[in-house]
């Protein structure tokens, strides 16, 4: 079952049956949005949304995965790959970051997912644009953030994991930024911690 999560709604990581999660999926899909008018297809460009995930202890940032360092120093999280052009916006994951939540060293405590518009449009030029968690082992999606409204901003704080007593839970933080690249997101990003 699906739980479809609303700015600021929190969602535990454990199994319905019992147990914890191992190996979980944060997916990024988008399409651009129709453009109108005369000269909308000579005017066109693919816009390059990137996902990126910033792995922290505390207030401190520990490492960072995104299009240009696939995977986290100590091997736990990693990006499937860079996408430069979204897709059909039919509900498939454009992007994906794997977090194995087992492998996650114990001083890192939060890991926030951002996106950004790396070719610089705006939310208003996206559509169909959502995140979502997936249980790696079943395929079960868990839990997903619709990026609506759009919005003049190039980049959203998407989510953050963190640790929860013995587990995880996820928090769906859907906060506008501007930024091309997750360094840019940073000061944003102190805010959610």
């Amino acid at each position: 079952m699906t739980i479809n999560l609303s700015k600021g709604q929190q969602v535990s990581l454990t199994k319905s049956g019992g147990g914890e999660l191992g190996v979980v999926r944060m997916g990024l899909g988008w399409k651009s949005a129709p453009r109108k008018g005369f000269l909308a297809r000579l005017t066109a460009r693919d816009i390059d949304l990137d996902a990126s995930a910033v792995l922290f202890a505390g207030k401190d940032p520990q490492d960072v995965v995104f299009f240009q360092h696939l995977t986290s120093d100590d091997g736990s999280v990693q990006h499937t790959g860079d996408n430069r052009v979204g897709g059909a916006g039919e509900g498939g994951d454009d992007e994906s970051i794997v977090v194995d939540l087992r492998r996650v060293p114990v001083h890192v405590d939060q890991i926030i997912f951002t996106v950004n518009s790396f070719t610089g449009q705006t939310f208003e030029e996206v559509e169909a644009a959502f995140c979502r968690l997936v249980d790696e082992s079943t395929g079960q999606e868990l839990a997903r953030y619709t990026l609506t409204g759009g919005g003049r901003h190039t980049a959203q704080i998407m989510a953050k994991v963190q640790r929860a007593g013995s587990g995880w839970q996820m928090t769906a933080i859907g906060a506008a930024a501007d930024g091309r690249t997750f360094q840019d997101l940073m000061p944003a990003v102190a805010q959610h911690l």
